[in-house]
């Protein structure tokens, strides 16, 4: 049975050994230089100008839209334009921060929103955000979808968890938009375990990120921003370490987390290529097989996939398929589906007497399942699932 996940890191012997050595050494294992370290370093390889650190990729999507209400560029009523096909924490943080979440269909091509269906959606609906998940290292017109957003005021953001190092028209996912998350759970690109990221060049953003990340007070931002805010306040030297100025979460991530991901980030490149080679290679071999929809993202430059997604023609195929692959190797609906079919969701529609249609994401979700795309297939794997891949 091949696992979709092998190891909990790559190189996994090696980094467990750095790693006690790391803990016996430090001399604090919360928050503190480790974590500033790992940011910067995240902020270089993403070439983004801010990174903040946290405990998950699904605290990052809620500590973004919290910190954008804030910051008031977004309020409660507001319509945020989302997938219909994400992960249930892209969409939940709008529900439970009081905005009306609008989602768009995506194509069955590469999986994602494009902008032809972002139009479709904004015929009908003014939205203020769109808050689109770039799924499985795919992405679709993501620069028109950009230049739409810019044209029309829409602040633009992406959960990039999925999507980490794929590069379209020679930028990388998660640059296009205002800021991009991403996740760092064991079988993402890289592992702390938990965590997540959020990365901007706005710098306002980022101050209201780190407040957001730790009870909303001011240690760790910039000087200015903390002078601002006690100006504004009237807050002496000794309150301000328990003044909290904004709502706010304990998000933090801790030093072996940190570790962790600077550790990790030495073999990304390594990892990414090994994971872009058996994208192809299995892209090759689902071509000749007419069962199944066919990606294209030949207008992508890398295509970072940690999952290959398969979707069967009907149900009768998708039937066939799952037994075929299951007991020799691991498999699962692809990501979390669409939104509309999940019952939280469906529970809010209906509480609202709103109605939605996103059928390209109702039959991704019906119709297909992914296979393991990890960096330590070998090669008697990837030819057993090249074989489970023949018609």
């Amino acid at each position: 049975m091949i696992p979709l996940i092998k190891s909990t890191f790559f190189h996994e012997k090696d980094t467990k050994e750095e790693l006690c050595k790391f803990i016996k050494s430090a001399k604090k294992l919360s928050m503190d230089k480790v974590t500033f370290d790992f940011e910067e370093a995240f902020s270089k390889y993403q070439g983004r100008k801010y990174s903040v650190f946290y405990n998950s990729g699904s605290s990052a999507n809620l500590a973004l839209i919290q910190a954008l209400i804030n910051m008031k560029r977004l309020k409660q009523g507001d319509n945020i334009g989302f997938s219909a096909l994400t992960w249930a924490t892209n969409l939940m943080p709008l529900l439970q921060l009081g905005l009306n979440p609008i989602p768009i269909d995506v194509s069955l091509t590469n999986l994602n929103v494009t902008s032809e269906e972002l139009k479709k959606v904004l015929l009908k609906n003014k939205i203020k955000c769109l808050f689109i998940t770039n799924l499985l290292g795919f992405c679709g017109d993501i620069d028109k979808i950009s230049k739409i957003c810019k044209d029309k005021g829409i602040i633009f953001i992406e959960d990039n968890c999925e999507s980490l190092g794929s590069v379209c028209n020679g930028k990388k996912l998660g640059n296009f938009g205002l800021a991009s998350t991403f996740s760092f759970f064991v079988g993402h690109h890289i592992s702390t375990i938990e965590g997540g990221m959020v990365c901007t060049d706005d710098k306002e953003l980022y101050d209201d990120l780190i407040m957001v990340r730790a009870h909303g007070w001011t240690r760790n931002v910039s000087k200015d921003k903390k002078e601002s805010l006690m100006k504004k306040y009237t807050v002496d030297n000794f309150h301000d370490i328990y003044t909290f100025y904004v709502v706010s979460y304990n998000f933090r991530p801790t030093e072996i987390n940190s570790f962790l991901g600077l550790h990790q980030l030495i073999y990304l490149d390594k990892m990414n290529g090994i994971r872009q080679s058996n994208f192809k290679l299995f892209s090759e071999h689902v071509a000749k097989n007419p069962d199944f929809c066919q990606l294209d993202v030949s207008h992508m430059d890398f295509v970072c996939n940690f999952a290959y997604p398969l979707i069967s023609k009907n149900a009768k195929m998708l039937d066939h398929y799952k037994k075929k692959f299951q007991g020799n190797c691991e498999i699962r609906p692809i990501v979390g589906g669409s939104m509309l079919e999940q019952p939280f969701f469906k529970e809010y529609l209906e509480s609202k007497n709103i109605a939605f249609d996103c059928p390209n994401s109702k039959k991704i979700h019906e119709n297909g399942f992914y296979f393991p795309n990890n960096p330590e297939l070998t090669e008697d794997e990837k030819n057993l699932l090249i074989g489970l891949l023949k018609k």
